[in-house]
């Protein structure tokens, strides 16, 4: 603790980026408060893998929580910063006094086509699913009504975890993945797909492959090569269990309308698309020719978009970072937030993980930017002025009697290990590998038990 430089950072958001980028900034000698929008520290890691691996979340967990355990840094869960949250990311800034601010609470909007019907009752965000099935309050109450077939459009790793959900729990009678380029565009790992590999449809899927051969011959595509390639895990047996789903895969299609009939989606419109090169990239152009493809409900599955209301000047789908060069350090200016209103950059405000590039990889990625990011924030503070340290505990402690005066109950490190242990004698209890509660009310109860 002799290396202490007397200064403040706040990150916000508890996912991989935050913590482990939070571990350089105490190594660095700085204080840090942590602040999570949920009880639970891990973000992507607790509600974004998929539900069933244990084992992985748990490695991760452990990891998180040697970090957390460090004395000088101080979780503070359960406080929302937004324009309409708990509190403010001026009043943050205003009440702490830190040295320097990292935005770290990931890509919490969603994206959507914007084609006619992609509001209607049944239309869903895959993010909103994913959350629904990993039991993150709020989320687990949501009644996600999606019927005998599903149509999900796009073809990554997100697609596989709602198409795993769908086979494997809700059992619906069939998945249809959509995508506007062909089958050698797609984004699924091999690792991921095998969760629902069992229940693909071969037959549909020669006569889809059949259906795009003119338009991915044209471009050089050898069928045969990827027909083996997409199909080589169809002969494995379902890791859990028989399932009478089917999947299905439309390639070669872009929506452009989820058709509704008496309030209920009765399908997705799709044109066809061809691909054409874009220097040593494909791209999809539409034909002008269109298909309804039948379905009860539709899944966006096409990445996320930043969260608006957070206060921080956006572009597209992603916060605005400092588009010029940093000439001591090139590279750094990637994590700089910019406001285009004035042409300056943000002092002391910084973006890491999917906070600065939405959808961007998944825990690993996410460490290895977070790191990046927090090296830029510790040359930024080498070169502060003041330190803002001193008296940070006092700070801290008016900050949560605020936030309890306007009703918010904040969350300690002690806190959430309360729970981790009342939740570890609960799966004990009932004979399961893992037990989590799925609202904030029980998990509130757990910790005051």
């Amino acid at each position: 603790m002799s290396n202490s430089t007397n200064q403040l950072v706040v990150v916000v958001g508890a996912g991989p980026a935050g913590i482990y980028g939070v571990r350089k900034l105490a190594e660095a000698g700085h204080e840090v408060i942590i602040l999570n929008r949920d009880i639970k520290p891990g973000g992507l890691v607790e509600y974004g893998i998929y539900f069933n691996k244990h084992k992985l979340k748990e490695g991760v967990r452990k990891q998180f929580r040697q970090i957390l355990a460090d004395p000088r840094i101080h979780y503070v869960g359960h406080a929302k910063v937004g324009q309409q949250a708990d509190l403010t990311l001026d009043e943050l800034r205003d009440w702490l006094k830190p040295s320097a601010v990292v935005i770290a609470s990931g890509a919490q909007g969603t994206k959507a086509l914007g084609i006619p019907g992609d509001d209607a009752v049944g239309v869903y965000h895959a993010k909103d699913l994913v959350y629904h099935f990993n039991g993150l309050p709020e989320f687990t109450k949501r009644d996600f009504q999606m019927g005998d077939r599903v149509a999900i459009i796009g073809v990554g790793n997100v697609m596989v975890d709602i198409a795993h959900w769908l086979v494997h729990e809700k059992k619906v009678k069939e998945v249809i993945a959509v995508a506007r380029r062909g089958p050698a565009q797609r984004a699924y790992t091999d690792v991921e797909i095998q969760a629902v590999a069992a229940n693909m449809d071969l037959t549909a899927f020669d006569a889809e492959l059949e259906r795009v051969r003119p338009r991915l011959e044209a471009v050089g595509e050898d069928l045969v090569t990827i027909r083996k390639d997409l199909t080589k895990h169809c002969g494995t047996k379902a890791k859990e269990g028989e399932s009478p789903s089917k999947m299905n895969f439309r390639f070669l299609n872009s929506p452009t309308e989820v058709v509704v009939e008496n309030g209920k989606v009765k399908a997705l419109r799709v044109e066809d698309t061809e691909l054409v090169k874009r220097g040593e990239s494909l791209s999809a152009k539409g034909l002008g020719t269109f298909f309804d493809i039948e379905c009860d409900s539709v899944v966006f599955a096409i990445g996320d978009r930043v969260d608006e209301t957070l206060g921080i000047p956006c572009s597209g789908t992603e916060y605005v970072r400092n588009p010029n060069p940093d000439a001591e350090n090139p590279g750094d200016e990637a994590y700089q937030v910019f406001d285009p209103a004035t042409g300056k950059v943000c002092d002391g405000l910084f973006v890491i993980g999917w906070s600065r590039q939405a959808s961007d990889g998944v825990v690993g990625k996410a460490k290895q930017d977070g790191e990046r990011g927090m090296a830029v924030v510790n040359r930024y503070l080498t070169k502060a002025e003041t330190g803002t340290a001193d008296g940070w505990e006092k700070r801290l402690a008016n900050f949560r009697k605020t936030l309890a005066e306007r009703g918010v109950r904040t969350i300690d490190y002690a806190d959430v290990q309360k729970l981790e242990s009342v939740e570890r004698e609960k799966s004990e209890e009932l004979s399961v590998e893992f037990f989590k509660y799925q609202t904030d009310e029980d998990m509130l109860a757990a910790i005051d038990r």
